[in-house]
């Protein structure tokens, strides 16, 4: 009755350890619970048949993670898993402002290099080309490069 309970035990921690594996990844309750029927069915074994039977639980239930684990490697199972799509997207924060070189506008906050502006009635980010800039100081856009807007003081 002793090793059934001990057979029940490795071969249920196991089952629950593929489901973790498998099934629901993460460390979830399967993974939990697989763990302490792993663990108990060791502590069981050295404690009910004696030190022998515990070290060979021990080796049965290493074994088994091991073949497991090397199994679900060999399969491409992960492969399968995984996530295979790259995100390519980029926002573009300049979308629908039709903003171009030479469209002027109000700085919104003090650019130290970079800083809030009003250019075409849009609130954008921008950096400064030439030095700091006060606050509500006319600027306009310099050059854009790679969706950053560089603005340059309107001297008068």
């Amino acid at each position: 009755m002793d090793i059934l309970i001990l057979f029940v035990l490795i071969i249920g921690g196991l089952l629950l350890f593929i489901t973790e594996v498998f099934l629901i990844p993460g460390f979830g309750v399967a993974g939990i619970a697989s763990a302490a029927s792993l663990l108990y069915a060791i502590y069981f074994a050295f404690d009910t048949l004696g030190t022998q039977a515990g070290w060979i639980t021990l080796g049965v239930v290493f074994l088994g993670i091991v073949a497991i684990t090397t199994w679900f490697v060999r399969t491409k199972t992960v492969d399968r898993l995984a996530v295979k799509k790259s995100l390519d997207f980029r926002p573009d924060p300049l979308a629908g402002t039709g903003l171009k070189v030479g469209d002027t506008g109000i700085a919104l906050t003090r650019l130290t290099l970079i800083g809030n502006a009003e250019i075409n009635g849009h609130q954008l980010e921008v950096q400064s080309a030439d030095g700091f800039i006060d606050e509500r100081t006319p600027i306009q856009v310099s050059r854009i490069s790679n969706g950053v807007v560089y603005v340059q003081r309107i001297n008068h």
